[in-house]
């Protein structure tokens, strides 16, 4: 059970979780959503679908905003795919319907050397870019008072997945290390201008995807191609970062807490336990309540016993692991913020 701190006077949840990504007290913990809480309920209750929302400003608006005004999460995340900004960066990119996601058809790579990596002069006013700053702007100037807006740009390792495709980036790394590190430093400057582009039009904090999975590259590949240019990132973007990877990272925390990051989004496969120790404070986390098993396929009791699982772990932020399951049930998703919320009241009694 984590200590009893004294009172903080109440906050709103924009107050909250940028204090909570500060590591200072907080009056409760921030319910955080650093990658998407999307949902085919939610895209029938204001008529904003796939793939039209995640390309139109005003319906990423509305489908982003249902994350405080139905779920009840102390943030608003508008970008809900992983393929802003590799649509603007001219790969082929498949929309598909409502209940699918976007992707990237990464065996139709567009680039295969360092020089091929250019950064269009429409980066920024790509129809699939530029919806994502309306639709910050909007989401700004509607609730950036009371909740904090997170905006989303994605890292050089994602970014090669996309526009090199998976295997050839992937064996880039064995057979020309220094290739690989020529390439990330180019693919750098996109997410630094779509990142900084994001704060100008409002965004408080940013997620920073950068796929080098567990289960894809181990934690000395992190340390070697990704770790010095995490900490780069840091001095480069003037807000707070919250780094995204997937999959089993304990082997990896170490690096990624010596970066700067404001935050760590980890994935369930990790025990909240074994994450807090790991990091120690030096960063804050955030999770990580299961996707595919607890929140799309089990039942509020269930979502219940995690987030209790990461509060007596005394993990900063709670939130789902990943973007959630677009078929995951609206009940699932509120029960995170109500499960927080009894947690403290039952604290202040104690």
């Amino acid at each position: 059970m984590v200590q009893k701190a004294e009172p903080v006077k109440p906050m709103n949840g924009r107050q909250r979780v940028l204090a909570a990504l500060r590591g200072d007290p907080v009056d409760r913990t921030p319910v955080c959503n650093p990658t998407s809480v999307a949902t085919v309920e939610l895209m029938d209750l204001v008529g904003a679908h796939f793939p039209e929302a995640n390309r139109d400003a005003e319906k990423m608006f509305r489908l982003a905003a249902t994350g405080y005004t139905e779920l009840g999460f102390d943030t608003i995340m508008p970008v809900f795919s992983i393929i802003q900004e590799s649509s603007a960066l001219g790969c082929n990119i498949q929309w598909e319907s409502k209940d699918n996601w976007p992707t990237a058809r990464m065996n139709e790579p567009i680039w295969a050397e360092p020089d091929d990596i250019k950064v269009p002069a429409d980066l920024l006013t790509h129809p699939d870019t530029k919806c994502v700053l309306d639709a910050i702007a909007k989401l700004k100037k509607e609730y950036g008072e009371d909740v904090a807006i997170v905006g989303k740009t994605m890292g050089p390792w994602t970014l090669g997945y996309h526009c090199f495709g998976v295997e050839p980036f992937l064996l880039m790394s064995l057979d020309d290390p220094d290739k690989m590190k020529r390439c990330l430093e180019r693919m750098k400057e996109i997410t630094i201008l779509f990142g900084l582009a994001q704060i100008e039009a409002g965004a408080d904090a940013l997620t920073l995807p950068d796929h080098a999975t567990g289960d894809l590259v181990s934690g000395d590949y992190y340390a070697t191609f990704l770790q010095e240019m995490h900490t780069e990132f840091v001095d480069e973007i003037p807000c707070p970062l919250i780094l995204h990877i997937c999959g089993r990272t304990v082997d990896r925390m170490d690096y990624i807490a010596q970066t700067g990051m404001a935050a760590f989004h980890f994935d369930s496969k990790n025990t909240p336990v074994e994450s807090v120790e790991v990091v120690k404070e030096r960063i804050s986390l955030i999770g990580n309540i299961n996707n595919p098993e607890t929140l799309y396929a089990k039942n509020p009791d269930a979502v219940r016993q995690e987030v209790l699982n990461n509060l007596e772990a005394g993990v900063p932020l709670v939130g789902p692991e990943c973007a959630v399951p677009l078929q995951t049930p609206i009940e699932n998703l509120k029960e995170i913020t109500r499960t927080v919320c009894d947690w403290h009241k039952e604290q202040s009694v104690v």
